[in-house]
């Protein structure tokens, strides 16, 4: 099976395939088209019919005898098919089925518990920077993200504008997720500056005037569409008080500067800045998923607000990151990586910025930000050595 050039790989039994609209899911799966059943939950008829009827699929594949593959895409559309399809793995005839989905809520409502276990969770995210290879450019990223639809469209600026008005419509409102669009546009715009920072709902509660309660709610929902995510602090062997907060970001930077409310009194370097950080965030998080050994991203700060924004750790990775906008690095720059060392001296510390040399201040590496999302690849380690 062709990969379409992506760093994800199929498993050869069935697996659920997870990911936002938009980050090319049925167009990895494309060279499957010709031999699989394939049912498109997005076509308005099939929807239909298979909303009405889910044994339809046992027809099909009646009508199909041969065929081994059997994908369904936006699964989550459907969840009674999942019961089907349950049936189905348990049953004498050989199929891989592979199931996608943009959304995880309805699927935990519906029968995903029942296929727990036998079926692999794959995650689709945004392009990395290697994937797209010599046309990678950091700056064209920093604007419109990496998500395929935007990055391949004719005019990816206006493609961008209408990917948040899209969930909003097709599946918040459609699917009555909340009784109030309205309040759940405003609360996007709200969550949107704690993109990079520590997440604080009672904030974003007092700043979209609504209760904490349904800004949980509405996170959850989020959440729940893969639209964000969020990185808990690094607290093994802790050897200082720590934030107990999660960070938070939107899966795309693109995204974020899309949902991102500006005005004269926003400073372009802060929206940057926490782009950078964003653009990095979803490159780690994208390598530490695609790898066959597992890792997990965190970061680290100290209550008295030193800060490393990111932390990967597994059983082949101990490394923590600075990103900083600047094209130029001082000293005073790795004084929180340098706390990290002294707290961890198994770990590899990394500064990554905006210039364009290698340097080594201190013992401490600094990388351009643009060469290590280049060469970052999930089957090599973390070009930090």
């Amino acid at each position: 099976m062709e990969t379409s050039g992506r760093f994800i790989q199929p498993h050869t039994g069935s697996f659920f395939l997870f990911g936002p609209r938009g980050t090319g899911k049925s167009t990895w799966l494309r060279p499957l088209r010709d031999d699989a059943v394939w049912i498109d939950l997005l076509d308005p008829e099939a929807f239909r019919l298979f909303q009405a009827r889910p044994e339809r699929l046992l027809e099909r594949l009646a009508a199909q005898p041969q065929a081994t593959d059997v994908v369904i895409d936006e699964v989550q559309k459907v969840p009674a098919l999942l019961d089907v399809v349950h049936s189905l793995v348990e049953g004498k005839r050989p199929l891989r089925f592979i199931l996608t989905g943009s959304s995880a809520r309805k699927l935990r409502r519906g029968g995903a518990n029942l296929l727990a276990g036998r079926l692999t969770e794959l995650h689709m995210h945004p392009f990395m920077a290697a994937e797209l290879g010599a046309a990678f450019d950091l700056q064209r990223a920093l604007e419109i993200g990496l998500v395929p639809l935007v990055w391949s469209a004719a005019q990816p600026e206006n493609t961008l504008r209408a990917y948040a008005s899209l969930y909003l419509k097709e599946e918040v409102q459609a699917e009555a997720l909340v009784r109030d669009v309205g309040a759940f546009a405003r609360f996007l715009e709200a969550i949107s500056f704690s993109h990079g920072s520590l997440l604080n709902l009672a904030e974003v509660a007092r700043e979209c005037q609504v209760g904490r309660k349904t800004v949980e709610g509405y996170l959850e929902i989020l959440e729940d569409l893969l639209l964000s995510f969020r990185v808990p602090v690094f607290t093994r062997r802790a050897q200082r008080h720590l934030v107990a907060h999660d960070k938070f970001f939107f899966f795309d930077t693109g995204v974020y500067r899309s949902i991102r409310p500006t005005g004269p009194l926003d400073s372009a370097q802060e929206i940057e800045g926490m782009a950078l950080e964003g653009l990095v965030a979803q490159h780690l998080r994208a390598w530490a998923s695609y790898r066959s050994v597992p890792a997990e991203l965190f970061y680290w700060r100290t209550k008295s607000g030193s800060e490393v924004d990111f932390v990967l750790y597994g059983a082949d990775v101990f490394v923590a990151l600075e990103v900083k906008r600047a094209r130029n690095v001082y000293p005073t720059d790795l004084r929180a990586l340098k706390a990290f060392q002294a707290d961890y001296p198994e770990a590899t510390v990394c500064l990554l910025y905006m210039g364009t040399e290698a340097l080594k201040i201190s013992g401490v590496l600094c990388l351009p930000c643009d060469s290590f999302l280049r060469t970052l690849h999930p089957e090599k380690a973390l070009p930090v050595g």
